[in-house]
């Protein structure tokens, strides 16, 4: 299964900064204002060749008079719950403060690995003033400058250190497509419609799904696996977070999936916690198909439907070869094409094409629109191949790969993408030196 790791922490000690640093994108908002960080923000980072899952729990709502029992109660013990290692993270700026306090309160109660980070610890002074959060009770803590990185390999050694081994994956040939997306919008009436038997409780409440299961699918010469992801599991002590708690559910299972099945609520839109998910699937190279459900819900006009999809694709751009379905569970509106769609696109992603058809592909399309010149070097681009991977990766063998651009990379993924059906697929493309 995959690891993960959760930042938590009170407002503006610099959780996002971090965050930031780990997965190398600034895709959390960074704001000296707290409470500027309203969503969390999930990345893939790796560690001494260890790769995780890293979360930032941020989403404090400024201006609320119960932002702890609101907001710490909702993801710091969901982070505990869920996560396999956590990363507090307090300001030596300001000291221990109350909401530090209570927050090492909950942590005390886990076995979990905890790490404690002292931020913004940019100099001798503030190095000694640090000994101060001894008085967490938390052990040892970490100084780390999160705007540019001092002392974090020494608390990045220490987190890979502790995170879990990961576990075998069984054994097995049938194809795993997981169902994915926000809490009642219809993944476990997907998976019944399917099957044709109630196998998961359905109810109009967010969150009654409790655990991630495999239902094996075999009808009408199709045959693989569906995992339902959702995994709500309603805990006495947690004042659930649904959409965190949903995510983080959803991270594992998208790793060891073939094709994750992108179910969105019509009536709600293609958001920003469907985004969220949407860039776990892509970042982890996994097969895409978003379906579109509840559709018969939708006050139609002439294109509704276009304008719905034109959306959808401006809103994954650049990757915007992925099918999308419209579709209606209640109704069982073309929710077999969803399934022959999702078999299509893992057909895609498990295709191999022979060296020699690639090269008639290639050679003669660089030939005739070869990479620009730089600096009065010419890229000669002289084979490529089909990488042993079980996601299509090409490599590209030429003279001077420093010199090629990721516009032209993505000049030979669309010319690719066009002659080979890859629909729903991400593709890397590697320049290596011959």
């Amino acid at each position: 299964m995959s690891t993960i790791v959760a930042i938590v922490g009170r407002p503006n000690v610099g959780k996002s900064t971090f965050f930031n640093r780990l997965v190398q994108r600034r895709e959390a908002i960074v704001d000296a204002v707290s409470g500027v960080t309203r969503d969390r923000h999930y990345g893939k980072t790796d560690w001494n060749g260890r790769e995780f899952t890293v979360i930032d729990t941020g989403g404090y709502v400024l201006g609320s008079d119960d932002v702890f029992e609101a907001e710490i109660d909702k993801q710091v013990e969901l982070a505990i719950d869920e996560a396999d290692a956590i990363i507090f993270m307090v300001d030596v700026e300001h000291g221990i403060t109350g909401m530090d306090e209570d927050v090492a309160k909950l942590l005390r109660r886990t076995q979990k690995p905890i790490f404690l980070a002292v931020n913004k610890v940019d100099n001798n002074k503030r190095a000694a003033d640090a000994v101060e959060f001894y008085n967490l009770g938390l052990g040892d803590y970490f100084t780390i400058a999160a705007t540019n990185g001092s002392g974090t390999g020494d608390l990045l050694d220490a987190v890979v250190e502790a995170l879990p081994e990961k576990e075998e994956e069984p054994e097995t040939d049938l194809p795993r497509f997981a169902v994915v997306g926000r809490p009642n919008a219809g993944k476990s009436s997907f998976i019944n419609a399917l099957i044709g038997e109630d196998r998961y409780i359905v109810t109009d409440i967010a969150g009654t799904t409790r655990d991630a299961m495999d239902t094996k699918y075999n009808r009408f010469g199709f045959e693989f696996n569906l995992v339902d992801t959702a995994g709500i599991r309603r805990k006495a002590k947690v004042k659930e977070d649904l959409e965190f708690y949903s995510v983080m559910r959803s991270v594992r299972a998208i790793e060891h999936a073939d094709v994750v099945i992108l179910i969105v609520d019509a009536t709600r839109g293609f958001d920003g916690q469907v985004q969220n998910i949407f860039w776990l699937a892509e970042r982890n190279r996994k097969g895409i198909v978003i379906l579109v459900n509840k559709w018969d819900l939708v006050t139609k006009e002439t294109n509704t439907m276009k304008e719905f999809e034109k959306h959808i694709r401006s809103q994954i751009e650049p990757f915007t070869d992925v099918p999308i379905v419209f579709i209606s569970v209640l109704e069982k509106q073309r929710i077999f094409k969803a399934i022959e769609t999702a078999v299509k696109v893992y057909e895609s992603k498990t295709k191999r094409i022979k060296t020699s058809e690639l090269n008639e592909f290639f050679l003669p399309l660089v030939e005739a629109f070869p990479p620009p010149a730089i600096k009065g070097k010419y890229v000669k681009i002289k084979y490529c191949m089909q990488l042993p991977t079980p996601q299509p990766q090409f490599a590209l063998f030429c003279n001077l790969p420093q010199y090629l651009k990721e516009g032209y990379r993505r000049f030979l993924e669309n010319k690719l993408r066009a002659a080979y059906d890859f629909s729903g697929v991400p593709i890397s493309i590697y320049f290596r030196k011959k």
